[in-house]
């Protein structure tokens, strides 16, 4: 099989099962949209400090998919599982200050003016949401793996299956029925994390009796923590944590500062950032399946190879959110329809997404180049150019556009600003990455 069918092969899979833990969070967005405005309005919200706090932390584990992928790639199998036991010790600090953060979401509320009679919604569904968070972040490190080793498979179908328990649960515990009460966003919660423990117990069933993972030994005692490979994750895992952590909070904490605009600004938020994250799994898939092979010939000593996968998943990621940033623009009109029955919601809404799909396209090629400059363990520059322009010019930018002006231009007071500002901010970043990958692979083959 070529080394593009690879990719796009492995990409696909994930893709799948992206989608499927996607559809999670379409499915709450149009339950609450069908149960209440103010309902969608908090899930906004609620839902941009989770996502902050879980992928932030998730980037931190993912991270450590080239350290496996480039073991597979040596012929050092024996030595992934006690790499994957080691890991463990980052999972449970990682843990501690998810769910610190979500427990005692008040201060963040306060810092972004959130109404207060929003906050007592967005509390509730958090401090559900904190212990989901366990069987979330371990479940990332049981995808990790897999994905590194070229095994992606049995992680999409346990996400896929998952949908057909969330659906009904979220529709279920939402609205009531059967001898349920109505549990309003509460009950998106709840769905959630009965669906996130279901996930993880049938992963740790896999991993202890699928015979793939078998030549990795898994099951052996935990050892102490080791020093050195701690320090080796922290490289990895910390920046690149850091780096997703300003990435997305520069996306989320839009929906925080939007909600001073009212509920109808709010709920059209969710819409455009919903989509957008939809939109975002088919280059996260693509950076995870480039990323795998890159590793796996780096492991090998073959770079030659790895160039090319590297080559290969640019060029899909392109092609990729052309076709996706087309769609949701053209189609801009239904797809909000789709998300609610409000007119005003449904019509602001349609105005934001051509500045998501231009969104779109520049945050596919950023996506793609860090996942690969990881591989050859560029962390930090990364970390340094997402906070210049995302927190910079993106979030402070589209701020002052929305409620001061910047200029010429006059305060928008509207949910647009601050689009067109992080599309602009996100399409400078891309560019310097793709510089950045371009001068780390010729480094790399003078080396």
């Amino acid at each position: 099989m070529s080394e593009r069918s690879l990719i796009a092969r492995h990409a696909g899979t994930v893709f799948i099962g992206q989608m499927a833990v996607m559809a999670f969070g379409v499915t709450d967005t149009i339950v609450a949209g069908r149960y209440a405005e103010e309902a969608l309005a908090a899930l906004s919200v609620g839902a941009a400090i989770f996502v902050s706090v879980y992928v932030s932390l998730m980037g931190g584990l993912q991270a450590l998919l080239p350290v496996w992928a480039e073991l597979h790639g040596a012929g050092r199998s024996h030595e992934v599982g006690r790499s994957v036991r080691q890991s463990l010790y980052l999972c449970a600090g990682a843990v501690c200050i998810g769910m610190a953060v979500l427990l005692f979401p008040a201060p963040l509320l306060r810092w972004t003016d959130v109404p207060q009679a929003m906050q007592a919604d967005v509390t509730r569904y958090l401090a559900v949401l904190a212990w989901a968070l366990p069987p979330a972040l371990l479940f990332r490190l049981y995808s990790t793996l897999n994905q590194s080793l070229g095994h992606p498979r049995l992680v999409s179908w346990l996400q896929t299956a998952s949908l057909g328990l969330k659906l009904p649960l979220s529709v279920w515990l939402t609205f009531g029925g059967a001898g349920m009460p109505a549990l309003g966003l509460l009950g998106c919660g709840i769905a959630t994390l009965v669906v996130n423990w279901s996930m993880l117990a049938l992963a740790l069933v896999l991993l202890r009796t699928q015979p793939l993972y078998a030549p990795y030994r898994l099951w052996q005692r935990l050892e102490a923590p080791d020093g050195a490979q701690l320090r080796q994750f922290a490289r990895l895992g910390v920046p690149g944590g850091l780096a997703v952590l300003v990435e997305v909070s520069s996306f989320t904490l839009m929906a925080l500062f939007i909600a001073r605009l009212g509920t109808t600004a709010s709920a059209a938020h969710q819409i455009a950032s919903n989509l957008t994250a939809v939109a975002y799994m088919a280059p996260l898939a693509l950076g995870l399946a480039t990323s795998a092979r890159v590793s796996f010939w780096l492991g090998a000593d073959q770079p030659a190879r790895a160039r090319q996968a590297c080559r290969l998943g640019l060029e899909m990621t392109v092609l990729c959110a052309l076709a996706v940033g087309a769609a949701m623009a053209l189609g801009r009109h239904p797809l909000a329809a789709l998300y609610s029955t409000q007119p005003g919601v449904a019509q602001l809404a349609a105005q934001l997404l051509p500045a998501t799909a231009a969104y779109h396209l520049a945050d596919a090629v950023q996506t793609l180049c860090v996942f690969v400059l990881r591989c050859w363990r560029v962390t930090v520059a990364p970390l340094l150019i997402y906070c210049s322009l995302l927190w910079g010019l993106g979030l402070t930018g589209s701020y002052w556009l929305a409620y001061h002006g910047i200029g010429p231009w006059p305060a928008m007071q509207s949910p647009l600003a601050f689009w067109i500002m992080s599309a602009l901010a996100l399409g400078l970043t891309a560019l310097l990455f793709l510089g950045l990958l371009g001068r780390t692979v010729r480094r790399a083959t003078t080396a």
